[in-house]
């Protein structure tokens, strides 16, 4: 029985290869030193595929991995019906949240904000009553107040040093972020005895952290 986990390089990769290991599982190469995407382990029958964080739930969400690990960010803008989150395993922290200019109002009546995270954005502007038009970028977000292209932003905050030192300062905290596993459902039903043992084994992993 083959069980598959998607996995992204970077932070989230790094904090939660030893999670893994402490559950007793293990690449049985080096993936930061690789350009392969799918590594053995040292369980038979469990492979682990290394993705772009967006596209670890839709993997998982079709069942092209049982298993998975997504931000909370990610997970917030791809709600799936297909997929479980069993586990917070409380790393690659951080926070979503709104900035702007330092010491700057935002005008009254309807404003421009700029983000990647755009459903997250919409559910907040909208459950704060305020009318928001969502402008959609991938990177340097910190541009977008300072070339008035958006009265706000709406990204992930970790020290905030890049937002300062940009003149922006953090202001209204949408959502605390971590890193969660999650379990695509007809995996859970039909590999249930190998899925709920990881999931048990990764749970005390995190709480020995």
């Amino acid at each position: 029985m083959q069980i598959t986990i998607a996995l992204t390089k970077g932070r989230i990769l790094q904090e939660t290869l030893p999670l893994l290991a402490a559950a007793g599982l293990e690449p049985l190469e080096n993936i930061s030193k690789s350009r392969k995407l799918i590594f053995p382990t040292n369980r038979q029958g469990v492979r682990l595929l290394i993705l772009r964080g967006v596209d670890v739930p839709t993997y998982v969400q079709h069942g092209a991995a049982d298993m998975g690990v997504a931000g909370k960010d990610t997970l917030l803008e791809q709600p799936g019906d297909n997929v479980y989150e069993p586990l917070d395993l409380e790393i690659a922290r951080c926070r979503l949240m709104t900035a702007g200019i330092k010491g700057a109002e935002l005008p009254r009546g309807r404003i421009k904000v700029a983000t990647k995270f755009v459903q997250s954005a919409k559910r907040y502007y909208a459950a704060q009553g305020r009318q928001a038009d969502i402008i959609k970028l991938y990177g340097a977000m910190e541009l977008a107040p300072l070339m008035e292209l958006a009265d706000e932003i709406v990204d992930i905050v970790d020290t905030g040093n890049t937002l300062k030192a940009n003149g922006l300062e953090a202001r209204d905290t949408i959502a605390q972020i971590s890193s969660r596993l999650i379990v695509n459902k007809a995996s859970m039903k039909m590999k249930y005895q190998p899925i709920n043992a990881l999931i048990e084994k990764l749970s005390a992993a995190v709480n020995k952290q």
